[in-house]
């Protein structure tokens, strides 16, 4: 334990690392702040990685409820991880590695299996210090992998939480080690209770005495709050937080996301941080982002899109977070083409219980049907998929939006009667969705965890399609999340009815994009992998511009 200590770092030359620690309450977008700050030290042209711890037993984040966690985002290696590894990706618009994530699930085991294989060499293996020193492995690996200047680790959780305590023991452990050389951000909300109608900072005062409890102070204070902070809050803070005015940074609720890095830097941000880390200051350079945002806010024709999905509803609230990729690759295409996408959440379910009806759907410009699992909704998303195809409405499916796109189109159109996915009717007559055969040892072990086709695999796209026009080449790399296909046996029958199979695996034997042609619908077109993974704001992806551009041609407003 003491060798670790030895040879502490001096200023400039070690790496440098900023922990993300969130205060008072969870849902205060620690997330977001991170990827915000990836951003501005990535303007002042560092070489910049952000890590996502999260406190859940869950190995991976893919057995996690998405109405309770929110999206499963992929990564380009295939690893299942919490929806803020998406905000990193598109923040710093880089390809973050599976290392970059971890839960206490994933750390245990390590430590567990090292212990197994005598890797320890005999001695007692403890929860302090063995389990923070394989986080401390593991961010340092990740900035290595990296070769990172900085490395930005987010700590799920809020201060005082038994489930984080190990991750903050590691945050202490590196900053006895490093002294020089990390720097704790705590992201904490100050509320401003309606019957006071005062902005209160006593939350954020028990934060940060919490924060001390475990050893750490915080060098800087994000004020999360509905409206900006005034400097005689900033100034009670620092006085009772035990930092100075200057760094507590105002982060109030905004328009969009992407206000943010430019909103912290009018507090200097920054400079404040590369200060801290002693490294040399430097120019902040947002002007592509910048760019991006005035695109964003200039926008003057406005598009209106239904998301019909299955996991927007958590007890009487909406929960968008669940499908958070798509949504924002809806506002990137649509801020690249001078629209504000007005975005609706439906659930499937709705349709199903007759609270709405799919005449609704004539109001909107367009429809996208996101990934899912299971048999609820899925009449719902049916009814919806053929009205969309039989009124022109322009059509997007993903994934599970696509697999139920052929199912309609087999029942309605080439007339297989009893066509289904197996996933929700096994003894189908006609299994169009089908199990892929490497899957169903899997299924029949009850081998479900980080087991599913994942990560990225390549398509061979076909000339004269939507597809092959929106990308402008003949071959793509996608990020795919699913165990079920387009059954081959089904395929002749499918295409001599109608429909197009626009993009094959390199074998050919898996079909990845389903869509119609163009004199038969504007815009019809399903993916089997998920396209919104790689969109970037300063990126958008291709099938999405398609989609908008197409909706935006037939747009009622």
């Amino acid at each position: 334990m003491l060798d670790w200590l030895k040879g502490k770092g001096l200023p400039g030359q070690t790496p440098k690392y900023v922990f993300v620690v969130g205060g008072v309450m969870s849902g205060i977008g620690k997330g977001v702040v991170t990827s915000g700050i990836a951003r501005i030290l990535k303007a002042k042209g560092f070489k910049v990685t952000a890590i996502k711890i999260d406190p859940y037993i869950n190995v991976d984040a893919g057995t996690m409820n998405p109405t309770e966690h929110g999206e499963v985002f992929v990564l380009e290696d295939g690893y299942e991880t919490d929806q803020d590894m998406g905000n990193y990706e598109r923040f710093l618009g880089e390809t973050l590695p599976n290392i970059n994530y971890m839960t206490t699930g994933r750390v245990y085991q390590e430590v567990i299996r090292r212990e197994r294989n005598l890797e320890y060499k005999g001695k007692n293996v403890e929860v302090v210090p063995d389990i923070p020193l394989e986080v401390i492995r593991r961010i340092e690996e990740a900035q290595k992998t990296a070769n990172a200047e900085i490395t930005l680790t987010e700590v799920g959780g809020t201060i005082g939480e038994y489930q984080n305590i190990i991750f903050l023991e590691a945050a202490r452990m590196m900053k006895q080690k490093y002294p020089h050389d990390v720097a704790i951000v705590m992201v904490s909300y100050v509320p401003i209770p309606g019957h006071v109608g005062e902005m209160k900072t006593k939350p954020t005062q028990y934060a940060a005495r919490s924060l001390n409890a475990v050893g750490l102070q915080a060098d800087v204070i994000m004020a999360r709050a509905s409206r900006p902070i005034d400097q005689k809050r900033k100034e009670k803070i620092a006085v009772f937080c035990n930092t100075l005015p200057e760094r507590v940074i105002s982060a109030p609720d905004v328009e969009s996301i992407y206000d943010v890095p430019i909103n912290y830097e009018k507090d200097g941000l920054g400079d404040i941080l590369t200060d801290i880390l002693g490294l040399p200051k430097r120019k902040t350079d947002l002007g592509d982002w910048e760019t991006f945002v005035q695109k964003s806010k200039s926008a003057t024709r406005e598009l209106k899109v239904a998301v019909v999905g299955k996991y927007f509803d958590t007890g009487e609230f909406t929960l968008a977070d669940s499908y958070i990729s798509v949504l924002e690759a809806l506002k990137h295409a649509g801020a690249h083409q001078g629209a504000k996408v007005k975005i609706s959440y439906i659930n499937s379910k709705d349709f199903e219980s007759g609270a709405r009806k799919v005449e609704e759907l004539k109001d909107f410009d367009g429809v996208v049907v996101p990934g899912g699992f299971g048999e609820k909704g899925i009449d719902g998303i049916l009814s919806v998929i053929r009205f969309a195809r039989e009124n022109k409405i322009p059509y997007f499916g993903l994934c599970y939006g696509m697999q139920l796109a052929v199912v309609e189109y087999a029942r309605n159109v080439v007339g297989l009667e009893g066509a289904n996915t197996v996933e929700t009717d096994p003894g189908s007559v006609h299994p169009i969705i089908d199990v892929m055969p490497d899957q169903k040892e899997k299924l029949i072990k009850q081998d479900y965890g980080g087991t599913m086709r994942l990560g990225t695999y390549k398509a061979v796209l076909t000339d004269g399609t939507i597809a092959k026009e929106a990308y402008g080449k003949s071959e793509v790399d996608e990020r795919h999340r699913h165990r079920y296909e387009v059954n081959p046996e089904y395929i002749e029958k499918l295409e001599q009815g109608g429909l197009i199979f626009s993009g094959r695996s390199p074998s050919g034997k898996l079909m990845e994009i389903a869509e119609l042609p163009k004199d038969k619908h504007p815009f019809y077109l399903g993916t089997q992998f998920h396209p919104e993974l790689l969109s970037r704001p300063l990126g958008p992806h291709p099938l999405f511009m398609a989609f908008v551009k197409i909706a935006l041609a037939g747009a009622k407003n």
